[in-house]
């Protein structure tokens, strides 16, 4: 189909279906209430065609985009009317972990024929479970991670079913936050619909043909990248950090398969589903797949279902990134992701080693600290790995997040609680030709009495370098100055202080080489020029 746009069309229509997923993130951010949405936009829009297939999306957050295209799966198995607005969070039927609700929208202008979806993904700072900010380290199974929601009418007809609405506010520890959030997301779903109507009545049929185009033209761009790096079969292990039951290293290995344009990316050999929180649905696997597979290649190629239809992954039913329910997944949407991001990156780094940098801090330092009518939960930035050619920034979120940081105003005028120290963490990234970024250091004071949890990576095996270049340094967790493990759920008494100290990111090559550099650079270094 796409030879029936000329390019100047096609390059028209994609802006234009980008715009709207765009917007609809902007319009959730604005009219959302927790500072978990509007400060640190946890969250992520997209528009996909009638078929499923992901056309357009905002460049939010990736662990929720790549996952997304099973969440409307799940919604197409329910046979979706027009005026229908689908609610879900089940790890097991398109979700990703129960924070993360997600709703899909028919698009049907004409009352009658669904020509698409619009689609919004939030984290909501609590949906019930054992633990305030439903992240409890020590889950033993998705029960008690809180709500399970499989694909439900939330709006049927037009119409909010109000019982529905009920059942999700008596089942969370601040209802009148969870409806807000989700006025807003239904908000950002109507406000696509409405812009693509808008675009079909502006552009007719060519609007339908643009869905396929902009895929087709995307697909055809990351084959032609892949198509650049040596066949062969590359592979990769590392660790998670224990799963919040025991501390015992967790298994995760890859094998990268490069065939002319395709990648096949098997993670047989990986652990088998554990006991805590840090197991990984498939989705979730796929997700961090795709995230590398967008570092690894152009990324002015335009974001959609196109670009990942020449990768294909597995992972063998019951491991650790393809569980069977009733598992605890909490943790492998936020830490398990990274590493694998991590695993694959590394087996790519002997194909392809110009365009893989150093492991950035491998974790997201998730923060949750809840009590009687607040529930707070933060993502705490680190280092990013140097490159071939640059130092790795300081203090960003790396990997499989893209979350801005709680601003300190904000957090301290929203919850019980204050910022003693917020800086960055000086020399913790690896030394190298090039630098790793540095990690932070975040320290909050609790003024009530709360429950705190700390899911977090990368506090034994540091960040590693490449091609020379030094390790980060690990992160360090503390409770009122005493070290605790890297994942922790306690019942904590007011005046209470919680440190995260975060990883840096790797060094990338030999900073002897950079040393041998400056010196060539500089005549007062020594040499026969300078006697």
């Amino acid at each position: 189909m796409s030879d029936e746009l000329d390019a100047v069309s096609l390059e028209i229509l994609r802006n234009q279906l980008e715009s709207v997923a765009e917007e609809m993130g902007e319009v959730l951010v604005r009219g959302a209430f927790s500072p978990n949405i509007t400060e640190r936009r946890d969250c992520s829009t997209a528009l996909f065609d009638a078929a499923g297939h992901l056309v357009a999306q905002a460049e939010h957050i990736p662990v929720h985009l790549g996952a997304m295209p099973e969440a409307v799966a799940a919604v197409r198995d329910r046979t979706p009317e027009p005026g229908d607005v689908f609610v879900l969070n089940d790890p097991f039927a398109g979700g990703t972990h129960l924070p993360d609700v997600t709703l899909v929208s028919p698009i049907a202008p004409d009352g009658d024929e669904i020509l698409g979806y619009a689609v919004s993904r939030a984290h909501h700072a609590d949906v019930g479970g054992m633990a305030p900010g439903s992240m409890p380290a020590g889950a033993r199974d998705v029960y008690q991670e809180g709500l399970r929601i499989p694909p439900t009418r939330l709006v049927a007809d037009g119409e909010r079913r109000a019982g529905v609405w009920e059942l999700l506010a008596a089942n969370v520890r601040n209802p009148a936050e969870r409806r807000a959030d989700l006025r807003a997301q239904l908000a950002a779903n109507e406000r696509g619909a409405e812009r693509v109507t808008a675009l079909l009545t502006d552009h007719g049929e060519r609007l339908l043909t643009a869905f396929d185009a902009v895929r087709d033209y995307s697909r055809a761009r990351v084959e032609a990248e892949i198509r650049e790096i040596p066949d062969g079969t590359y592979s990769a292990s590392d660790v998670l950090e224990g799963d919040g039951v025991t501390d015992t290293d967790i298994p995760i290995e890859v094998t990268v398969t490069v065939d002319g344009a395709t990648l096949d990316v098997d993670f047989a050999g990986t652990a088998p589903q554990v006991d805590g929180n840090v197991n990984a649905p498939l989705s979730v696997a796929k997700s961090a797949v795709y995230f590398v597979v967008r570092s690894v290649t152009d990324p002015d190629v335009p974001p959609n279902g196109g670009c990942y239809d020449p990768v294909r992954v597995h992972a063998p039913p019951g491991s650790l990134l393809n569980p069977t329910p009733p598992a605890a997944v909490v943790g492998g949407n936020v830490e398990t992701s990274q590493r694998v991001a991590d695993v694959v990156f590394r087996a790519l780094a002997a194909a392809a080693p110009d365009r893989v940098p150093a492991a950035g801090q491998g974790t997201m330092n998730n923060v949750v600290v809840g009590g009687p009518g607040f529930s707070y939960y933060e993502t705490v930035g680190g280092g990013m790995g140097a490159s071939t050619d640059a130092d790795g920034p300081s203090g960003v979120q790396v990997g499989m997040t893209n979350t801005l940081n709680t601003p300190v105003e904000a957090l301290e005028a929203a919850y019980p609680l204050r910022v003693e120290e917020y800086a960055l963490r000086r020399g913790s990234g690896g030394a190298g030709r090039h630098r790793g970024g540095d990690g932070l250091v975040r320290e909050l004071r609790l003024e009530a009495a709360a429950t705190v949890s700390l899911l977090t990576e990368r506090r034994r095996h540091a960040p590693w370098g490449l091609s020379g270049g030094e390790d980060g340094q690990p992160g360090r967790n503390y409770l009122d100055g005493e070290a605790v493990p890297a994942k922790v759920t306690r019942d904590v008494p007011a005046g209470t202080t919680v440190r995260v100290e975060t990883p840096g990111g790797g060094g990338h090559g030999s900073a002897a080489e950079n040393a041998v550099e400056e010196s060539d650079d500089d005549p007062s270094a020594g040499g026969d020029d300078a006697a």
